[in-house]
């Protein structure tokens, strides 16, 4: 029994400690660039060895694709939560309130979109990795099945798939919009989305 929760601590510290690097990478990339940012330095700060890293991530690029994988896990969870809906009526009345949740969710994730827009050529370069590769063709596949729906008429189906298109380019382009301030940001998103649907 003592060893079992032995075993289970360290489980639960090795967590701990991947969560932690994660969180200190994300800091880096978004501060200095994916690129200008070593193991090193993410041992650094973190006070421990770059060998001690390896034991979490083999390669920069693995911490890279965690911390993209990060949004997808708000967008699989609202997804598998519209699957779950009775029938295609009701997945699409739910459609603008669930995508509300999905803009507060990375809103209050917005150092995940600063470190998206800042390391841009970095996130492209995971295209082909398998695991990314793996994970958005499960994402393109609710999202297709949704789409897809005899069902839904046409022209709701476009604007279903125009509303994503809204709040991604509304949150990840939110550079181009310099002026408007962070916080004011997911309002002026979540309006424009229910505007579609009204």
């Amino acid at each position: 029994m003592a060893t079992e929760q032995t075993q289970m601590g360290r489980r639960g510290s090795a967590v701990q400690t991947r969560e932690r690097i994660l969180d200190i990478a994300l800091e880096l990339f978004t501060e200095q660039g994916y690129d200008k940012t070593s193991l090193r330095d993410i041992a650094e700060r973190l006070g421990t060895t770059k060998a001690a890293l390896y034991y979490h991530f083999e390669r920069k690029e693995d911490i890279l694709l965690e911390l993209h994988l990060r949004l997808h896990v708000f967008g699989r969870e609202l997804l598998n939560e519209l699957e779950q809906l009775p029938d295609d009526r009701a997945r699409l009345e739910a459609w603008p309130q669930m995508l509300g949740r999905f803009i507060e969710q990375v809103a209050a994730n917005r150092q995940l979109i600063v470190m998206h827009q800042r390391n841009s050529t970095a996130l492209h370069a995971l295209e082909g990795n398998q695991r990314h590769d793996a994970e958005n063709a499960e994402f393109e596949e609710q999202i297709r099945r949704l789409l897809s729906s005899p069902a839904i008429e046409p022209a709701m189906r476009v604007r279903l798939l125009c509303s994503l298109g809204a709040v991604f380019a509304g949150l990840l382009g939110s550079d181009l919009l310099g002026d408007v301030p962070d916080d004011q940001l997911p309002g002026l998103v979540r309006d424009v989305v229910a505007g579609m649907f009204a």
